[in-house]
């Protein structure tokens, strides 16, 4: 039994995963992590755990062999809930999804869960892991502080930056609800005042040739090239591009494996510029992010080879 820990809103990719693992015979659970709530009947004790799903569907964590996770999203909290009990409901049931989750870290999984979190969680330590693998970063500053951000784009912004949120408001490709990534100029450096509210990323402008989004799946690699040379966010306005298959150089290859080992990620959707300059700019690691496009309009099998390496891992620890 292979656990997939998704959302009651994915579709295609885990689409495709499901019919592999069928063509192979093997079963598998779909647990939707943002119902993970009242919905469900679960119980955590001490060394497993059951839980019966809102369809009447029954997993005991002894069955499972190893783990999928594909996405995790907020739990839903009931419209009928007491606004006063909001924030109890929500920090039990994470509690809850936590302590029945890290009942299968002794088990193969893509990513483990530990280390995808620590990755995920700080974009800083993702660019300090890269550079010490010889990938090229840009200046980066992640700060609420209006004097520091100005000092910092005088020294290294040469009249442009781009200004991003660490995490995303929406987990979603589509650019609905999404707070893109924005261009700041001279002119527009005096509207900082307000991220001592909402602290924010900033880094210079890179003139680009594309941007690239790379899938990486222990060891191999699916990247596709986007026709975005002007906006600082292909997400915004994506139904005027597209996408065509890249294939990376050796050296940047090379340099990508041995981050993604140094962060303990088997996938991975990876960011960079190619920029005018003729230089790969690494960008950032998104352990959950985004394939589907590329497997749906360039071909690629990554949904296959995303349970093959999975498989290989559990056969591996039997």
């Amino acid at each position: 039994m292979i656990l997939c820990i998704t959302h009651s809103q994915d579709f295609y990719t885990i689409d495709h995963f499901f019919q592999y693992l069928s063509s192979k015979n093997i079963p598998y659970f779909r647990l939707n992590s943002d119902r993970l709530n009242h919905l469900q009947q679960m119980s955590v004790n001490e060394n497993s755990f059951e839980i019966t799903d809102e369809y009447g569907n029954t997993l005991h964590s002894d069955t499972i062999k190893g783990v999928w996770h594909r996405k995790a999203w907020r739990i839903n909290v009931p419209e009928e809930l007491d606004q006063d009990y909001e924030k109890i409901f929500l920090n039990e049931y994470t509690n809850l999804r936590y302590n029945l989750l890290t009942q299968l870290e002794h088990l193969p999984w893509i990513n483990p869960y530990e280390n995808e979190k620590k990755i995920d969680g700080n974009k800083m330590l993702q660019l300090k892991i890269a550079q010490r693998n010889n990938l090229l970063i840009p200046p980066t500053i992640f700060s609420n502080d209006e004097e520091k951000v100005k000092a910092f784009f005088d020294q290294h912004c040469s009249g442009k930056a781009i200004a991003k949120l660490h995490g995303v408001t929406r987990k979603t490709m589509s650019g609905e609800g999404l707070i893109s990534t924005m261009v700041i100029e001279e002119e527009t450096l005096g509207n900082l005042s307000d991220i001592v509210y909402c602290p924010m990323i900033f880094q210079p402008y890179i003139d680009k040739e594309y941007e690239l989004r790379i899938m990486y799946v222990d060891g191999e690699f699916y990247t596709g090239k986007i026709n975005n040379s002007e906006n600082a966010d292909w997400r915004v306005g994506h139904e005027n591009y597209f996408w065509t298959a890249y294939e990376l150089p050796d050296d940047i290859k090379s340099n990508i494996t041995s981050m993604m080992k140094e962060m303990g990620l088997y996938t991975g959707a990876i960011d960079m510029i190619r920029g005018k300059d003729g230089k790969y700019y690494f960008l950032e690691v998104n352990p959950q992010g985004e394939w589907g496009m590329l497997q749906k309009e360039l071909g690629f099998p990554i949904a296959d080879k995303i349970a093959e390496s999975l498989i290989k891992r559990i056969n591996i620890h039997e």
